[in-house]
């Protein structure tokens, strides 16, 4: 970032991401669910990428399913 220059625009990373076949949605989760397979502790998700406990906890049950139980109804 330099103060000389005009800062970013949400719209110029959608313009980028979207020429790269990507949305900016993507390219946030992408690295929140690498780092849940290589982990099981939601509180080190949180801690890493400021999400909340229940964002955590999906992102490690997406991450992990065969260690997701149903539960009995």
């Amino acid at each position: 970032m330099h103060t000389g220059h005009p800062p970013i625009s949400t719209s110029m990373f959608d313009h980028v991401f979207r020429r790269a076949g990507l949305t900016m949605q993507q390219v946030r989760q992408d690295p929140i669910l690498f780092e849940a397979r290589k982990t099981t502790v939601p509180l080190h998700l949180m801690r890493v990428f400021g999400i909340s406990d229940g964002t955590a906890m999906r992102y490690i049950t997406a991450a992990h399913p065969e260690r997701t139980t149903e539960l009995p109804r």
